[in-house]
């Protein structure tokens, strides 16, 4: 008997028939000799519905507040998934994430998850029923406020359960058939991966494939679960997410994928005096703000003034709050002005491959320029390499760079069911 935590996005509930058919999944899993634990999303666009309906009432409202409205759509979805099973036959037990024991910080609408607790879901798990949890919540250690964990936290929390309750796997359901090389909105002939290594999954999250949520990955890859990506909306087998193995079938492609984000913004501080601690000032304050820095470049300083630009990128959401705080320490740090522009996408392209092989940069280079596309800044990991570039050209940039490595499919494989990519 294996012990399987399945996690069904909120395309995979988005109505009364959606959320029989996952009822069916789950009591086949049952019926094959497992426990299983389920941790779902709000039905389809619940949570945009809840927080446009809380901007109404209120354009600034309480973050306690606030997480008390949005977890309300995980607990609907819960409820009718659990009696959705007993209509099946088979005895469900629904959970909100604080009686699932999921102990968080107290930052309310980004908490992270401190601890699990999972003593009420085995018991369930003894008695021979399924556990259905609310994801993307949790209650705060010290508070005891309810939490919720932001953007892809039914995620986490579908790893943090299956890490606590020491798993044997966590499937990930969505409404495509796993990892694909690109996104099949952009690329239609993109592949399936079969397998990928935690190492690239990370990287592919941080870029902005939004298959999988960066935290939920780490978190995964700290405790060693493997993650099975599949569709709710078929059989197919869909993409493991595992620990790399030397020498084994882990041994795969050059490039695992090109993944895109048009969700970031870019600041440029002018005329910076160049001299010792002042990006330190710069990049303290903003990390003060709990703001997350992602691409940097600073130019050589002019000769003539002693001072230089430097750039960074952001996430879109916390444009104004950065600038709001660089501009209160304008006059100390010293620098002249600052620009901002959100009409930016990233384009990166991921691979273990490339570490040992040269020439990948130059070919991926190479075939954004044959595409017209001008790059406005770069950034490079072991196994990654981004770039910078107008909105208007990710497109393609993606499609460019995905089939000068020979990542196309010969037919069409990617199918999007439910419309989102979650």
């Amino acid at each position: 008997m294996a012990l399987v935590v399945q996690k069904y996005g909120g395309s995979s509930v988005a109505d009364a028939g959606c959320i029989k058919r996952v009822a069916q999944r789950i009591v086949a899993t049952k019926k094959a000799g497992n426990d299983v634990v389920v941790v779902v999303s709000a039905m389809g666009d619940t949570t945009d519905e809840l927080i446009d309906l809380a901007e109404q009432v209120s354009p600034l409202p309480p973050g306690r507040e606030l997480d008390m409205l949005l977890t309300a759509g995980e607990r609907i979805s819960m409820a009718l998934l659990a009696m959705a099973i007993a209509n099946l036959g088979h005895e469900a037990r629904s959970f909100t994430g604080s009686q699932a024991g999921v102990i968080t910080d107290g930052s309310h609408g980004k908490a992270r998850i401190i601890d699990v607790t999972p003593g009420r879901i085995r018991s369930a798990l003894d008695t021979g029923s399924i556990a259905i949890v609310a994801g993307f919540q949790g209650v705060s250690q010290d508070s005891k406020d309810i939490t919720t964990l932001g953007r892809g936290g039914s995620d986490t929390t579908a790893v943090a359960l299956a890490a606590a309750l020491d798993a044997d796997v966590c499937e990930i359901y969505t409404d495509v058939d796993g990892i694909f090389t690109a996104d099949p909105r952009i690329v239609p002939t993109s592949r399936r991966v079969p397998r990928i290594s935690y190492e690239e999954m990370l990287e592919m999250a941080a870029c902005g494939a939004k298959i999988l949520h960066l935290r939920c990955v780490e978190y995964a890859r700290r405790y060693g679960i493997p993650i099975h990506v599949r569709s709710s909306f078929s059989q197919k087998e869909g993409t493991w997410v595992v620990d790399t193995i030397e020498g084994t079938a882990m041994e795969q492609a050059i490039i695992s994928g090109v993944a895109h984000d048009r969700s970031e913004a870019k600041i440029t501080v002018v005329g910076v005096p160049d001299k010792v601690g002042e990006a330190a000032a710069i990049f303290g304050v903003l990390a003060n703000t709990e703001v997350n820095i992602d691409m940097i470049v600073q130019n050589v300083s002019a000769a003539s003034t002693g001072r230089t630009d430097i750039s960074f990128t952001l996430p879109e959401a916390d444009g104004q709050t950065a600038m709001a705080a660089l501009n209160k320490v304008k006059e100390q740090v010293g620098f002249e002005s600052m620009r901002y522009d959100d009409q930016i996408g990233k384009v990166s392209l991921i691979g273990a491959g490339m570490r040992s092989h040269p020439g990948v940069t130059a070919k991926f280079f190479g075939a954004i320029a044959d595409a017209g596309v001008n790059i406005e800044m770069i950034s490079t990991s072991e196994i990654r390499i981004s770039v910078i570039v107008n909105q208007d050209d990710v497109d393609g940039a993606v499609a460019a760079a995905h089939a000068a490595f020979d990542l196309d499919s010969e037919q069409v494989e990617a199918v999007v069911y439910g419309g989102t990519g979650r």
